[in-house]
């Protein structure tokens, strides 16, 4: 099975942490040329130092709140070079009941995520088109499946993506470009810490308690590693998922109560 990306340019958008790192790590691994972005230089330039591989790394200092300057940014960017995959991936918006949110979290959610991954995916199409190989792997959630207690707004974006994804898919493929979804479940990084930290004041339970409460409702009991999504992430980006568009795939431990 071929999943070298040797000559290939991988963006991944929040790369300085987490999910996004790990798929940096990953992805320098298989022999990418690996670009990060995110709007942290300081953890850009830590990230950056733990690539290996074969590739060519670099990085981009830019906020998707600033969809103007990500898009100048983007576009310096491409004078010179050709985006192969790219790796949408935002962090998740605070969580916190549908009920209570206000108007100005789905507008800031619905521009972080579905308007930041449409103005990358539109920037680096034409240079997949013209060097036959795309992939765009948008990292989401699980919640695109079943919406997930307590995420009210990410709930409600999370699907916005997973339909304009797939709307994409079935346009780009005729083209030989694929468009896929990695739905993480519960994963260790800073936002998850986030989540559990939340719930226990709301509930006046122990981080502990609430820990343990949702590993009970994980058939593997227990949490992702951020590698083991980047893993899922590598194979949708790599030659051996050529014929494999419009999916959405969770990796989470078979939490999910649906196929």
């Amino acid at each position: 099975m071929n999943i070298d990306l040797s000559n290939k340019t991988a963006l991944i958008n929040g790369a300085s942490q987490g999910i996004g790192k790990a798929c940096a790590i990953e992805l320098a691994s298989l022999n990418a040329n690996v670009v990060i972005l995110a709007r942290n230089e300081e953890n850009l330039k830590q990230t950056l130092s733990e690539l290996k591989g074969n590739g060519k790394h670099a990085y981009i200092i830019a906020d998707v709140e600033n969809l103007e300057d990500l898009e100048n940014k983007i576009r310096e960017y491409l004078k010179n070079n050709t985006v192969n995959i790219l790796i949408n991936n935002s962090g998740g918006p605070p969580a916190g009941p549908i009920y209570t949110a206000k108007a100005e979290e789905f507008r800031k959610a619905f521009s972080n995520h579905l308007l930041c991954n449409h103005l990358l995916a539109g920037l680096v199409i034409p240079g997949m088109k013209e060097s036959k190989y795309g992939r765009i792997i948008n990292i989401i959630s699980t919640s695109v499946k079943i919406p997930l207690k307590g995420l009210g707004v990410s709930n409600t974006i999370r699907a916005a993506v997973a339909n304009w994804s797939k709307t994409l898919s079935n346009e780009l493929a005729p083209f030989g470009i694929t468009v896929n979804n990695v739905l993480p479940g519960a994963t260790l990084t800073g936002r998850l810490s986030s989540i559990i930290e939340n719930k226990a004041q709301k509930t006046a339970h122990s981080v502990d308690a609430v820990t343990e409460e949702m590993i009970n409702e994980i058939p593997m009991q227990r949490f992702a590693e951020p590698s083991e999504i980047a893993a899922a992430v590598a194979f949708f980006a790599s030659p051996a998922a050529s014929y494999i568009t419009g999916t959405n795939m969770p990796v989470d431990g078979g939490r999910t109560g649906n196929l």
